[in-house]
């Protein structure tokens, strides 16, 4: 984790940040919770616990600045708030069950083929995508 925090802290120096106990407190919390999309408001619940004296506005501005400086996406399931996840170099896409809201994430070569394929046929740099399923993970599909 130390590791990671140095690079995000040296990342964010480059760009004229410096990695303020508040921002780091919120990196740490993303850092221990790796594939859970914490909403803001978790983030917040889960940070106050160690620094009590951190505020909504604070947790939410540092997602902010950490969403703009591409460090952690800001994801939007259609739920009417955002998730967030730290940046990672391995690409994937998320399975999102619409009757618990369970989130998965998976990798397949196959859908970077066939980016790869669009952009060639249509003479496109691109420069990200984010691909959702919606439907029922196999414990909801079991209910009925």
């Amino acid at each position: 984790m130390r590791e990671k925090i140095t690079e995000i802290r040296e990342a964010l120096r480059r760009k004229g940040y410096r990695l303020t106990p508040q921002r780091e407190a919120v990196i740490k919390i993303l850092l221990d919770n790796p594939n859970q999309h914490l909403a803001a408001e978790d983030i917040y619940a889960m940070v106050r616990r160690s620094h009590p004296e951190i505020g909504m506005a604070t947790v939410y501005r540092t997602l902010e600045l950490l969403s703009n400086e591409k460090i952690i996406n800001q994801l939007n399931f259609e739920e009417g708030y955002s998730r967030y996840e730290l940046e990672s170099e391995a690409h994937h896409h998320h399975l999102v069950c619409l009757k618990c809201g369970k989130i998965t994430e998976f990798s397949d070569d196959l859908l970077e083929k066939v980016e790869a394929e669009i952009a060639r046929e249509h003479q496109f740099e691109i420069v990200g995508h984010l691909l959702k399923f919606y439907g029922h993970c196999r414990q909801c599909a079991k209910k009925g």
